[in-house]
């Protein structure tokens, strides 16, 4: 008997934490199920990054952020928090991003 594959499954948003909880220019650490994500809020809009430097491993949302780029503060690596991009070293590689949505005053990011 063969089986079918069930239809791909619908993006799964994640509620993560209330936007009040983000003021411009601050970062916030959250837990979801696929590990901690930092929230940033660069200029009015929320982003969402891997909570770990890709230098060592160590939680971005220690760090700060200045001017779109945040900055690990245990090495000085610094990344663009819009693309996750690596900007400065000794970080290379990039930091994974999340897309980000704020409905009714609560901020969801989706899981894949």
């Amino acid at each position: 008997m063969l089986k079918r594959k069930s239809a791909a499954a619908a993006p799964r948003w994640t509620e993560v934490a209330a936007a009040d909880d983000v003021p411009v220019d601050h970062l916030k650490a959250v837990q979801t199920e696929r590990g901690p994500v930092v929230l940033a809020n660069h200029e009015g809009t929320i982003y969402a990054l891997e909570d770990r430097c890709s230098h060592q491993d160590y939680p971005l949302s220690a760090g700060e952020l200045e001017d779109g780029q945040l900055e690990c503060s245990f090495h000085g690596a610094r990344f663009d928090v819009c693309t996750g991009r690596a900007t400065q070293l000794p970080a290379i590689a990039p930091v994974r991003t999340f897309d980000v949505e704020v409905r009714d005053g609560a901020v969801y990011i989706l899981l894949d």
